[in-house]
């Protein structure tokens, strides 16, 4: 089953907390940035919604692969891919926990270029928060896409979290992925592609005209 890429920004009226914590006078004192990453169990904005047992299942895995091993870097607004550029991340999720109906995240500001511009957008007043970057099977019910075998992928750090971002998401969630079984992420085109390389020249036209065939009934 082919993954889209999903994101989710939190619900409107969402607050995040801005905390400069100092440990010393000699060194510069570190910015966090905590508030709902996450939300299951109501549908939100977008008019999806994700079951507990989904989403607690892969905070844990997300919290002892990434978060646990310190690499659960996000980066300053979305990307146009399931993979985590290092050149742009600006935060480091240090924690992440269900709490009621949310997940609840906190992350420090990096010293990178991209944290650097989070740090000071935030000195400035602007209002900056969360909005999670994930894998998963849609199923319509009723007017609402019902979101499984979930993965998380990153959080990023995105402006205005409240306001829609229609735009961005028809663009991110236009891609298809699918889960190797080494557990690698592969964007459908590419596995296209291989797929295509492989066959015989008699058997490449039969094999496009049943791709196209497919494509067409899905967009119905």
């Amino acid at each position: 089953m082919p993954l889209k890429l999903i994101v989710e920004t939190p619900q409107e009226n969402t607050d995040f907390e801005y905390i400069y914590e100092e440990k010393n006078h000699k060194e510069a004192p570190k910015l966090f940035i905590s508030g709902p990453y996450m939300m299951c169990e109501t549908v939100n904005k977008n008019k999806r919604i994700y079951s507990r047992e989904d989403m607690e299942k892969e905070v844990d895995r997300y919290v002892k692969e990434m978060v646990g091993t310190k690499r659960a870097m996000g980066e300053l607004n979305h990307p146009e891919s399931a993979d985590v550029n290092l050149a742009n991340a600006c935060h480091l999720v240090t924690t992440l926990k269900l709490d009621g109906n949310y997940v609840v995240g906190r992350s420090q500001v990096l010293s990178t270029p991209a944290g650097k511009i989070v740090e000071c957008l935030i000195k400035d007043g602007v209002k900056v928060g969360m909005s999670s970057r994930a894998l998963g099977e849609l199923k319509e019910e009723n007017g609402v896409n019902r979101v499984n075998n979930m993965r998380l992928i990153a959080v990023d750090c995105v402006a205005d979290p409240s306001c829609p971002s229609a735009f961005v998401n028809g663009i991110l969630e236009s891609k298809q992925y699918v889960v190797k079984n080494n557990g690698e992420l592969e964007e459908m085109y590419e596995a296209f592609e291989k797929s295509l390389s492989k066959l015989p020249k008699h058997d490449v036209e039969s094999f496009l005209k049943e791709q196209f065939i497919n494509f067409i009934r899905k967009i119905k």
